[in-house]
């Protein structure tokens, strides 16, 4: 199966890509369904039930209003997040939905969207099923599907809930694991970047290549100063208090005094001179992560990287590699984020981005393995460093719970973003001060998360059953 760079990362709205927007992709496939094959004229109601991670956790992930979002016809890329919830509150209280964009069928809020929170659906714990009714009530289709992670979704026609979706397009260079790619890497001599750009162009030019991925970067960068200047609490109950706007004007004030400082010093020819706090891009790094994520946790518009609860993460080691890298540009975000979706990549072949189906691993684990590959490439680490820096990533990853407290991604989703944007940046430079060779391969590593996931107890995956959401006072 091949997979793009575009497929692993996209534009998307808050607060989770597996439950926020795989959900409302999945709902507006089902509608433009029935409008395609001709039987939206006779729908008169729709239904959902919302099942395992889905329906355990589906209201604090909002996973409730993207349904009727995608009814609507609206996409996660161009919804409006501004008037999302107004959206969904008005089709609740008059009591009627325009599906497909222009067809109105009765609504019932509490009746019409259910979730279950002790059942689940066979093949993955994302599971959701519609239904169209006509004016008997008389069930005129009924579909499943699956959001298996990172807003992919399968129908429940799939083989077993297949964790890839399907594309047959046949690549210059395909690999399935890390030991391929390196093989390729050194038979070519190509980079990890110039591999997995050779393959993209099978899909479209380098010029549209370059374009998307720099939009990308563009809507990473909007995220970040929209979460830098949005006061205020963040929304569902838990009264968590948006803390990058006071950071960022901590740190601006810091960064002001310092050029003051340095410029009187300069002046008055002075050799005395205050020491440069050695952590400043460490503080940094956490605010371009804490940005991003109160963002993504007050339902914004973010870039999944490659999940929702683990947005923040590449973004801020991005904003790194521009703010204190000497030499950085766009060319370097380009191999950047093409260096790390070939990681991404072979996380979505060989085990799952999905913390409803391994935890937390799967979903910031992976993000930390990314942004280190990523990095690594950008300041000039070779392949088999750029590996090594992407095994370091996740295997300090291995085991993390995926416990949201209320079963909203703010706590501890928002701080392990920063915290492991920092650990991207250690593991890269770590892996630049040895020659590659290292006794933990990537894809044992990844062969780890998988059985790691499959052997943690769902109450640590997503259901919010388990770990800081129970031993937390949610109010």
């Amino acid at each position: 199966m091949a997979l793009s760079v575009l497929d692993l990362f996209s534009v998307g709205i808050g607060p989770s890509s597996s439950h926020t927007v795989g959900p409302m992709r999945a709902a507006k496939l089902f509608t433009d369904g029935l409008k395609g094959d001709g039987l939206l004229s006779s729908t008169t109601r729709v239904q959902a039930e919302l099942f395992g991670s889905l329906g355990a956790t589906g209201r604090g992930h909002g996973s409730d209003k993207a349904v009727v979002l995608g009814f609507k016809g609206l996409d996660p890329e161009t919804v409006d997040t501004r008037t999302a919830d107004d959206q969904v509150a008005a089709a609740a209280l008059d009591a009627e939905l325009l599906i497909a964009g222009d067809h109105r069928v009765d609504f019932n809020w509490d009746e019409d969207v259910v979730l279950h929170r002790r059942k689940s659906l066979p093949a993955h714990p994302n599971g959701m099923t519609f239904r169209a009714l006509d004016h008997t009530g008389a069930v005129l289709r009924e579909r499943s599907y699956y959001s298996i992670g990172g807003g992919f979704v399968v129908d429940g026609d799939a083989a077993g809930g297949d964790r890839i979706v399907a594309d047959n397009t046949v690549l210059p260079y395909p690999f399935s694991s890390a030991d391929e790619l390196l093989d390729i890497c050194r038979r070519e001599r190509m980079s990890i970047s110039d591999v997995m750009l050779a393959n993209e162009l099978v899909w479209r030019s380098e010029s549209e290549l370059r374009e998307k991925l720099l939009g990308l970067w563009a809507v990473m960068r909007e995220c970040v100063e929209n979460g830098c200047s949005a006061e205020g609490i963040l929304p569902g109950g838990l009264m968590v208090k948006r803390r990058a706007p006071s950071l960022f004007r901590t740190l601006t004030e810091s960064a002001a005094s310092a050029a003051a400082a340095t410029a009187e010093a300069a002046a008055t020819q002075s050799l005395v001179q205050a020491p440069a706090d050695p952590l400043l891009a460490m503080e940094w790094v956490n605010l371009f992560a804490l940005a991003v994520n109160e963002e993504n946790a007050a339902g914004g518009r973010i870039v999944t990287a490659p999940t929702n609860g683990a947005a923040g993460i590449v973004p801020a080691v991005l904003h790194y590699y521009i703010k204190f890298v000497p030499g950085a540009n766009d060319d370097g975000v380009v191999r950047f984020l093409l260096t790390a979706a070939a990681v991404g990549i072979l996380f979505k072949m060989n085990a799952s981005i999905s913390g409803a189906e391994v935890g937390c691993q799967g979903e910031v684990g992976s993000a930390c393995s990314m942004a280190a590959a990523g990095l690594c490439e950008v300041l000039g680490g070779t392949a088999t460093q750029v590996e090594n820096a992407a095994e370091v990533g996740i295997e300090h990853n291995l085991g993390l719970t995926c416990d949201p407290v209320g079963g909203l991604v703010q706590i501890p989703c928002i701080e392990r973003n920063a915290i492991a944007s920092v650990k991207a940046i250690n593991a890269a430079r770590l892996a630049l001060h040895g020659d590659g060779s290292h006794k933990v391969s990537l894809d044992k590593a990844i062969k780890t998360m998988r059985e790691t996931g499959a052997d943690m107890k769902t109450k640590y995956k997503e259901t919010s059953r388990g770990g800081l959401a129970v031993n937390v006072i949610e109010c």
